[in-house]
């Protein structure tokens, strides 16, 4: 009896650090828009960003991808979702240059809608009722947050490329679930990163000094934030965690991203929420909640999140 108590209670203090661990990550993806937004008004290029926020995470977990070579055609499925979601990234750092964070965080918040059209239409893979309905309610969330009156008629064409983002990470979500199962999740990680990286270096090895290189000391202490605090610690912790304690809290918790941004555009850069946001943001959460399905489960027990 002394045991079974024993268990339980080192089963239910795992549960809680994994989900300190899930919403501790969630917020470091959610304040993304905090160093990319300093980036690029320091004169570094969208892709310059993207660049050095999956560079850090390749080099350190190389050694992962390398001990998977037999496994070739998972890791070619790994580099072809991550050059996706590298390329994609791109939209949502311009984007967030001029756009308000909490409406760009609102449309990279529709990676759910994206998810579950690319599931269906490359893996064969139908949605179910609560999949679609929480992807209406995004959509609907979406056409809010982006609607011409909440944004200026100047800033669409921004705000339409950084739909990239979330139509990207939808894909690679897609391949981790449906192609990457059979490697370490550490594999998954490195390859994802590493196919970012190769797809961003063209770009990259093309630009101009002063799109690539940091100008001072700030600004490096900068891209080291975005690549360990808002992208490999987290997706490591994320990982680990969310395996524990299941696809309903992970979903539940992990919606706490969305409110993070809008948090960082309100204190970091004066941003004043609308009523068109908020409510944004409360349909993207309820859609989130409602994700308690197979589809949610695949996802957040398959991937590091990398937004």
């Amino acid at each position: 009896m002394t045991d079974s108590l024993s268990d339980a209670k080192a089963l239910d203090t795992k549960q809680t650090m994994a989900a300190l661990g899930v919403l501790f990550a969630s917020v470091c993806f959610g304040i993304v828009p905090y160093f990319s937004r300093n980036l690029t008004d320091q004169g570094l290029a969208a892709h310059s960003v993207a660049f050095y926020r999956y560079v850090i995470t390749a080099v350190i977990l190389l050694p992962a991808f390398l001990s998977q070579l037999k496994a070739w055609r998972e890791l070619v499925w790994g580099l072809c979702a991550g050059a996706g979601m590298g390329l994609g990234w791109i939209g949502y750092v311009r984007a967030v240059e001029t756009i308000p964070a909490s409406t760009v965080g609102v449309l990279y918040m529709t990676y759910p809608v994206f998810t579950v059209v690319i599931a269906w239409a490359m893996f064969a893979d139908p949605p179910s009722r609560r999949a679609l309905l929480a992807s209406g309610l995004i959509f609907l969330a979406a056409v809010i947050a982006g609607n011409p009156a909440a944004v200026p008629s100047q800033d669409l064409p921004a705000l339409i490329f950084s739909l990239a983002a979330p139509l990207g990470f939808g894909f690679g979500i897609c391949v981790l679930v449906h192609r990457l199962s059979r490697i370490p999740p550490l594999a998954r990680i490195a390859s994802v990163s590493l196919g970012s990286v190769l797809a961003l270096s063209p770009l990259v090895a093309t630009s101009t000094a002063a799109e690539i290189l940091p100008a001072d000391a700030s600004t490096w202490i900068m891209i080291l934030g975005i690549a360990v605090v808002s992208a490999l610690v987290p997706q490591l912790i994320y990982t680990v965690s969310s395996p524990i304690i299941g696809a309903s809290r992970t979903a539940v918790i992990g919606s706490v991203e969305l409110p993070t941004m809008f948090l960082v555009g309100m204190f970091a850069f004066g941003e004043t929420l609308t009523i068109a946001q908020l409510s944004a943001c409360a349909l993207v959460i309820i859609a989130i909640v409602l994700t308690r399905s197979r589809a949610t489960r695949n996802v957040t027990t398959n991937i590091a999140r990398n937004p």
